[in-house]
């Protein structure tokens, strides 16, 4: 029997929770609804879901203050964001504490479905080795393999690539990324930042199809 996908979600809005529940479980995930942040923490605790799907705005505690305590214990599950609100802050904010998506209030349940899809996906490539062209990169044992030879990243250097991977050919932005992995987008991490690309193409030059380039006043793309 196929295991079902656990997803627990945390929505306050009694009917607008029940549709999303609804609309999940006759996709055949295994979903669990919870009304307030503290509810869907000891909820978490117990049920060991899959991903998380956290509405921004609640009672007793709100979705960032939950998705934080979560990150505390487990930096690996998916988090989506449901809000209402639209402020770019407010988008950085969620992903500066851990966050891997948000979706705007109000969203199609097509739509969340395909983000869920696509996290779940992305979740599942972190524990594979995948290609960067003629590389395999292994971001689990943070290592880069060229043919026969190997280079050992740091674990930044590991994160750093990953979300460069993932944004392959579109603009990794520089403030959200710093944020993520530097906890800050100063200008010493951002200088840091600099050095730690500076790395990764010395390491990426033997594949002369990758280029790491600099968009400025924006961020990094690379191009495979």
């Amino acid at each position: 029997m196929d295991h079902k996908i656990k997803i627990l979600l945390a929505e306050d809005e009694p009917a607008l929770g029940q549709i999303i529940k609804e609309s999940l479980t006759t996709r055949n995930f295994d979903v669990t609804l919870c009304t307030n942040g503290e509810e869907a923490f000891q909820q978490y605790k117990t049920d060991a879901p899959d991903i998380l799907v956290l509405d921004v705005m609640m009672p007793i505690k709100d979705g960032f203050t939950l998705a934080k305590e979560i990150r505390f214990e487990n930096e690996h599950i998916p988090i989506l964001f449901l809000t209402a609100k639209s402020q770019v802050k407010d988008v950085v904010e969620g992903f500066e504490i851990g966050g891997n998506d948000y979706l705007k209030k109000p969203f199609s349940m097509e739509e969340l479905i395909v983000r869920i899809n696509a996290l779940l996906k992305r979740q599942k490539s972190k524990n594979e080795p995948i290609n960067i062209g003629k590389y395999t990169f292994d971001l689990l044992k943070q290592e880069l393999l060229f043919g026969t030879s190997k280079e050992n990243l740091t674990h930044r250097e590991a994160q750093l690539l990953w979300h460069l991977h993932i944004q392959r050919n579109k603009v990794l932005e520089r403030s959200i990324i710093l944020k993520k992995l530097w906890g800050d987008d100063d200008f010493f991490n951002a200088r840091s930042m600099d050095v730690f690309i500076s790395k990764l193409r010395k390491k990426l030059k033997q594949d002369a199809n990758i280029q790491i380039i600099n968009i400025r006043g924006f961020g990094y793309k690379m191009i495979c």
